[in-house]
């Protein structure tokens, strides 16, 4: 075992954290598809396809830890137009489902990915690249802050029709990088008015034209429906009722009834189901302290980084991630309206699982050149020309 986690280079408490909440995440989904198991006649295969997840996501963090952080920039360069043409056949001709169109079929192997899981990850890296690039221009609204801001707008809007959620979280996630990157008050106050802006121009679009954003009246009910304190929010009435049935203290493991009645207890509201289980303070607080730690962890690294793309990816990512999880955990106890965000490494999922698990490599490669530089894998193209690894804007 020693000689095992002595492969695993860079932040070794973040590393720790994630194998726990990816174990952890073994108990938790296996205990809560009893309704999918009794549907398909079994578990056995949600939960094979779960730990290929997990098993997938662990290899892809280890293999993007030991590569240089700086390959990131060149990768997000090349895959951000090629990630904006996904999301625009996604709206086109995506699967839709509850008048949402999030998912895009993979030809030939008869598969689906959630695009806007591939498009979290480029836009952050992306956005870390141009606040490097103009980090000298940010307190100029229209050489430093545009160049960042209309990029980072254009996916954002491209997910907002489908999953109001995933573009709220990448617009304060982007906020915070241009607030981290340099930016002046003065600037991000420019940029809160262009995005208030935008989401009224989008809403006026919806009133005239309903067809276009078929989500809004989903919007708009969830909003009444937490405003008012409604109990129909059927989710919400019973993930409270699971967290009151769960107490302080952890009970045995498999005993939790909430995964009999309570909608997805193994993916959105499956906070609700652990707090069941394992009890308000190992479960709840427990839970909601490992991703503090993952968030504080790498704070720290973003600090100890001494390149500034390094430093926004981190801040990104982690934010990005931390938050999604802590969103999960306020919808379950009724301090949000729902928005059906996974808890990243935890819940049951797929290309979710892989690609959260790809962005905390990314997190890991950066400790990695801070912690232990010397197992970096060199590539000799970087010496060419310069070793510029930040062109081609």
């Amino acid at each position: 075992m020693k000689k095992w986690l002595n492969q695993l280079y860079g932040d070794r408490t973040i590393w720790i954290v994630i194998i726990f909440l990816m174990l952890f995440s073994i108990l938790a989904v296996y205990g809560s598809i009893s309704t999918l198991a009794v549907k398909s006649g079994g578990s056995t295969r949600f939960l094979f396809k779960h730990l290929l997840m997990l098993g997938l996501g662990f290899f892809f963090m280890y293999k993007i830890h030991l590569v240089n952080f700086k390959y990131y920039s060149r990768l997000a360069f090349l895959l951000y137009w090629p990630t904006v043409i996904l999301l625009l056949l996604t709206l086109i001709m995506g699967v839709n489902l509850n008048n949402a169109s999030r998912w895009l079929n993979i030809p030939f192997i008869n598969l689906s990915f959630q695009t806007s899981d591939l498009a979290k990850i480029v836009l952050v890296v992306f956005v870390a690249r141009l606040l490097k690039l103009k980090q000298e221009q940010l307190n100029d609204f229209s050489k430093g802050i545009w160049p960042v801001l209309w990029p980072a707008a254009l996916i954002i809007i491209l997910i907002l029709p489908a999953n109001f959620s995933t573009a709220a979280l990448l617009t304060i996630t982007v906020f915070i990088m241009l607030f981290v990157g340099g930016s002046s008050i003065f600037q991000l106050f420019k940029v809160v008015g262009v995005g208030v802006a935008v989401v009224g121009l989008l809403f006026l679009a919806s009133m005239a034209k309903p067809e276009f954003f078929p989500r809004v009246e989903t919007w708009k009910s969830r909003i009444v429906n937490f405003s008012e304190d409604k109990k129909e929010v059927f989710q919400v009435e019973h993930a409270m009722a699971a967290i009151y049935n769960g107490g302080a203290f952890p009970q045995m493991p498999g005993t939790g009834k909430a995964r009999n009645y309570l909608p997805h207890p193994y993916s959105d509201m499956i906070y609700a189901y652990v707090v069941e289980e394992y009890g308000s303070i190992i479960g709840g607080l427990g839970l909601m302290l490992m991703y503090l730690i993952i968030l504080s962890r790498s704070l720290r690294l973003a600090i100890k980084s001494e390149d500034p793309f390094a430093k926004n990816l981190v801040v990104g990512l982690s934010f990005m991630i931390v938050f999604q999880a802590l969103i999960n955990m306020a919808v379950s106890v009724n301090l949000i309206p729902v928005t059906g965000q996974p808890m990243p490494l935890v819940s049951m999922g797929g290309t979710s699982t892989l690609f959260t698990s790809i962005a905390l490599g990314m997190i890991l490669g950066v400790s990695t050149s801070v912690y232990t530089p010397e197992v970096l894998v060199s590539n000799s193209s970087t010496k060419k020309k310069g070793g510029n690894i930040y062109a081609g804007t």
